[in-house]
């Protein structure tokens, strides 16, 4: 009785700070005690949202009540359709918009849309001040339901404090691109998008390199869309970006792909100190310290879409950036073909004397998951020998590593199996 009197008798503010500190499930066991922990449990329930696709969202808007809507502050939503029958754009949008309406309070947001929405999705996003972090994609085949560049470019810089964004196959418009109509190789592209407004901020040009006058921006990450826009190079970009991560167009031959990345880099590279990449970089200039323009890349990934082929190459020419640290994650089945590859540069930075990546000081390899993996189990053996070799040599180059490989228990040296049995 006495813990209830002393419960009842703390301030509201205070009750509210002691359900933060509590587990979800604890939170759910509060909520059912009388309709005042109901009322404090409310808040946090909703603070983070995932609705998985389109139905799981109208069941949303049919059971919560609007005014918790703004409860929410990281949203994960997808309008991907479970049922049988196709579902119109402008019934996903209503339900979007809907949602969003009341979420003003929302920092980050994830959309999984099931090709485009509706052009009146746009204005609801002014409506959204705090958002910091935001993701677009499509899952929708591209051919069929493409999602516009000029969509998503007026949606991002309809956001003031917008730092983070990630957009995954995004398919360019033919009023910025009509050079990809009909050429070889084919390229999916939008036509239609025209009776999109122009933006307050950016005007008409809604292209992908518009993305760059976007003042807030800090981490760009791109995957899946082809980046061959020639604006990339002559765009003035306002923001200071700081992350990079550009993935290649499978649509794309990898050459191309790596000269539309270097184009990207010689525009913004002299702010960012963190770059990931999936495909190589051929331009021996960036290999120059006068000359490259990532003059602050401190932090390298490599992504396991990367050619292992070309890391040695790529390593040498970004040899003029300030590399602290270097970061490669691989599929199991190249695992030994990504720890020889970077045997070879280090071997390469031995050779070409301590001006030669003078800073870096860290190495890591690790296993991205996948659901085809094809790496076969008898040679797990092998796997974890060439992780153990890399981990010995960085160790003896006095890097800090770390370098996994799937779980396999390497064999006792044969004369440590005979030094244990004549113990015994």
């Amino acid at each position: 009785m006495a813990s209830t009197q002393t419960w009842n008798s703390l301030p509201t503010e205070m009750k509210m700070a002691v359900v933060n500190l509590l587990e979800a499930e604890d939170i759910e066991s509060l909520s059912k005690v009388n309709m005042e922990a109901y009322y404090l449990s409310v808040p946090v329930i909703f603070q983070t949202v995932r609705l998985p696709n389109l139905e799981a969202l109208q069941r949303f808007l049919d059971h919560v009540p609007s005014a918790y809507h703004q409860h929410i502050l990281e949203l994960d939503l997808s309008t991907r359709n479970t049922r049988d029958s196709p579902t119109e754009d402008y019934c996903r949008t209503d339900a979007v918009v809907s949602l969003l309406s009341g979420c003003n309070r929302l920092q980050n947001l994830t959309l999984e849309l099931d090709g485009a929405l509706a052009n009146y999705i746009i204005p609801a996003f002014s409506h959204l001040p705090y958002i910091k972090q935001l993701s677009i994609s499509n899952c929708a085949p591209e051919e069929e339901r493409p999602l516009s560049e000029r969509l998503v470019v007026s949606i991002a810089a309809s956001l003031p404090l917008l730092e983070e964004l990630t957009l995954d196959r995004i398919s360019r418009s033919t009023l910025h691109a009509p050079e990809l109509a009909g050429k070889y190789p084919y390229i999916p592209i939008v036509s239609g998008d025209d009776d999109i407004v122009d933006h307050v901020k950016l005007g008409s040009n809604l292209s992908l390199p518009s993305l760059l006058l976007i003042q807030s921006l800090r981490k760009l990450t791109i995957r899946e869309t082809h980046l061959g826009d020639p604006n990339w190079l002559n765009v003035i970009a306002t923001c200071r970006l700081e992350v990079l991560d550009l993935g290649s167009c499978s649509h794309e031959t990898e050459d191309q792909n790596s000269l539309y990345i270097e184009r990207i880099m010689s525009t913004i590279g002299p702010s960012v100190n963190e770059a990931s990449l999936s495909t190589a970089i051929a331009n021996e200039s960036f290999a120059q310290s006068s000359a490259t323009p990532l003059k602050r890349l401190r932090k390298l990934h490599i992504s396991p879409f990367f050619p292992v082929d070309s890391v040695v190459d790529t390593m040498n020419n970004l040899s003029g950036s300030p590399i602290e640290s270097v970061s490669v994650r691989c599929f199991e089945d190249d695992i030994v073909d990504i720890c020889e590859a970077v045997e070879s540069f280090l071997s390469l930075r031995s050779e070409r004397g301590p001006s030669f990546y003078r800073n870096l000081a860290r190495v890591y390899v690790n296993i991205a998951e996948s659901e085809m993996s094809y790496a076969a189990a008898n040679e797990a053996p092998e796997r974890a020998l060439a992780a153990k070799r890399l981990q010995e040599l960085c160790m003896d180059l006095q890097l800090e590593s770390v370098v996994c490989a799937p779980a396999f228990r390497l064999p006792r040296p044969d004369n440590l199996k005979r030094t244990q049995s004549s113990a015994i």
